[in-house]
């Protein structure tokens, strides 16, 4: 079982009743899926750089990623209906969380120039998504063999449809998101 599912079950899930006031631990908000998704962008007729893409975001995500195809066609964009467009992936259970416990401590220390994640990335029913421009930056990438640099997006699902309290169970999880300044009246 993953470290941060039982930090989650030993320490998150107190931490968040008291902050949330909750009486029980069933009504503390958790984690229902991770969905990883990546459109393939100019590369979509280069047959070896799409499989050697797919090989690599299944590396990254621990399974294999799915295929998604245009629903209409778009002239101004060159894709018929039914053309390859991106890949995506859900992790649910323990892969979930060991994505998530690597993408804490391993990926994002790994991004260049971080100072911390956007806190208002969250959508109305209490969503995280984080855009990664560099999918080099996961440890199973060789960037050296690597056909392209892709860009992947991670959506954190989660079963509460506030995104505070989402904000407060994913920073309990460790989840290192910038500090909101205040905002401050300049006089003169």
């Amino acid at each position: 079982m993953s470290n941060l599912y039982e930090k989650y079950k030993n320490e998150v899930a107190k931490k968040a009743m008291k902050e949330l006031n909750l009486s029980n631990v069933m009504q503390v908000p958790s984690i229902k899926k991770v969905v990883i998704n990546s459109g393939v962008g100019g590369f979509r007729e280069s047959k070896e750089a799409l499989e050697f893409f797919e090989k690599e975001l299944a590396d990254v995500a621990g399974q294999k990623p799915s295929e998604r195809r245009a629903k209409l066609s778009e002239a101004g964009f060159k894709i018929k209906r039914g053309d390859l467009v991106g890949y995506a992936t859900t992790l649910r259970g323990p892969r979930m969380w060991a994505f998530l416990e690597k993408f804490i401590n391993v990926v994002l220390p790994r991004v260049r120039d971080f100072n911390g994640l956007n806190p208002k990335a969250f959508d109305k029913n209490g969503n995280y998504s984080v855009g990664i421009t560099e999918h080099t930056i996961f440890p199973e990438v060789n960037s050296n063999t690597t056909k392209g640099v892709r860009s992947l997006q991670v959506t954190v699902v989660t079963d509460t449809n506030d995104s505070d309290k989402a904000k407060i169970l994913l920073s309990l999880l460790g989840f290192p998101f910038k500090k909101e300044e205040s905002k401050k009246k300049v006089n003169g």
